[in-house]
């Protein structure tokens, strides 16, 4: 999977291997986790210098506004293209220097996020039509809608495959997410969502699992590696445990497969759902960080929400409460493959399990989220909270928040463009019918814990 990425419906991230065969210092430049985070970390830092300098980056922080009439694009672009031109610049820059250090070819990357830039533009003015808005139609949903048309009515090219990063520019708008969510917050809200998470996660794991390997009889790695992709982190899950109890590169590209269906599904019923039974947003975003199944899914789903508290629980519930769980998950399936699946293993022969598994396996970006919330609390504590909004929001978070909005349209329109509807009818019924039935647990139990068990705690949120 070296250039182009694995693909049974769509490619998590090209060229990200199913197993890591290395560990050490190079991975601070090699792994798309860490460029998430030192990129991330950068933008916010860089946003605090030029604000301190009594400057601000909201001019390159361009993103086209509320309109009624098309005129007023017109105009807006008329005014603020030259400041479009230097955000390009400024995100082929950062993008491509970290791609070509990771291994990717320059020469097919530019022309492809180029392209990728000039749609994600269109996408963010039909976006911020009041119609839209009014529909719902948020960037990231017209995102993946637009290239799910489009990557199953034409044949791409393979060369854009380089430019379709889905992981890592999910992994950068998160860590960019960070900055917006005060680290007060997660701390308050930590011990629930910890324990809301451990509750489906092993819950929703075993269903799957069990289902699989039991009912279907399907092998035990291809059982764990979708019962990891249903109830941790989606597609990073798929790759890390896949990886870690050594499944075949087709199981692994099936779970991430069957991830982008049920969160394809998800992205238009959890909301809807939610809205119709009246939920406040706070609640609204616990459940769908508790039901979906990928952190830029459930980010469409809740900001389709329409409200920032339903971002903010979404973002406590999945990326701090169950995101975690894909290095401790990873650690003890692989000790039980290799004890009790592989016991050549346990004589002494073939490879240990190596204790430094959990670290290995735990997504990094997931620290980037939570230095950028460190570092806006401790800089938010030197303003009052009215100063805080009336001075910091506008300078700080409101641009940090736009530059999170591009890469979540760069995130879905790669997971449109790589989802071919085809492809996924190739690995028969058995698996699907197994992921579905932990769909089945999953999204109710998720409904119980965030609104009649820990209700209180995210209405609060």
């Amino acid at each position: 999977m070296n250039g182009h990425a694995q693909s049974a419906g769509m490619k998590a991230g090209a060229g990200m291997p199913a197993v890591p065969q290395s560990h050490g210092w190079s991975d601070l430049w090699k792994k798309e986790d860490y460029w998430a985070i030192w990129m991330g970390l950068g933008v916010v830092l860089a946003a605090l210098i030029f604000f301190y300098a009594g400057s601000s980056i909201k001019s390159i922080a361009v993103a086209p506004p509320t309109w009624v009439d098309f005129s007023e694009v017109s105009k807006h672009f008329a005014a603020k293209w030259i400041w479009y031109v230097g955000l390009y610049v400024l995100f082929i820059a950062l993008f491509t220097i970290s791609s070509a250090v990771m291994g990717f070819k320059a020469g097919e990357f530019i022309p492809g996020f180029t392209i990728l830039f000039i749609i994600s533009t269109i996408i963010l003015v039909v976006g911020s039509w009041k119609t839209a808005i009014d529909l719902n139609l948020e960037p990231p949903l017209l995102a993946l809608l637009l290239g799910m048309i489009v990557s199953n009515a034409f044949k791409l090219p393979k060369w854009l495959d380089t430019t379709f990063r889905t992981e890592f520019y999910v992994k950068t708008g998160i860590v960019l997410l960070g900055a917006t969510l005060p680290f007060t917050l997660i701390i308050q809200a930590g011990p629930v969502a910890f324990l809301q998470a451990t509750i489906v996660a092993v819950v929703t794991f075993l269903t799957i699992f069990f289902a699989a390997t039991r009912l279907f009889g399907l092998d035990r790695r291809f059982g764990a590696t979708l019962a990891a992709g249903g109830s941790i982190c989606g597609v990073s899950a798929c790759i890390a445990l896949g990886g870690a109890v050594k499944a075949k590169k087709e199981h692994v590209s099936i779970g991430i497969s069957l991830v982008v269906i049920w969160a394809i599904i998800m992205i238009i019923v959890l909301p809807l759902a939610a809205k119709a039974m009246g939920m406040p947003p706070g609640i609204a975003g616990a459940w769908i960080g508790t039901s979906e199944f990928a952190d830029a899914a459930g980010f469409a789903a809740a900001a389709a929400i329409g409200d920032e508290a339903a971002i903010r629980s979404f973002t406590l519930m999945k990326v701090v409460g169950r995101d975690i769980w894909i290095g401790l998950w990873s650690l003890i399936m692989a000790i039980i493959a290799c004890t009790v699946w592989e016991r050549s293993c346990s004589a002494g022969q073939g490879e240990k399990v190596n204790a430094m598994e959990v670290w290995w396996r735990f997504p990094k970006f997931v620290i980037g989220f939570f230095l950028a919330s460190l570092i806006m609390t401790f800089v938010a504590m030197q303003f009052s909270p009215a100063e805080f909004k009336k001075v910091l929001t506008p300078e700080v978070i409101g641009p940090i928040k736009t530059l999170r909005t591009w890469t979540f349209v760069f995130t879905f329109l790669s997971i449109g463009f790589t989802t071919r509807f085809r492809e996924l009818t190739a690995f028969g019924w058995k698996p699907l019918a197994a992921f579905t039935l932990g769909v089945a647990v999953n999204v109710p139990l998720g409904y119980v814990l965030s609104v009649l068990i820990f209700g209180h705690y995210w209405a609060k949120i």
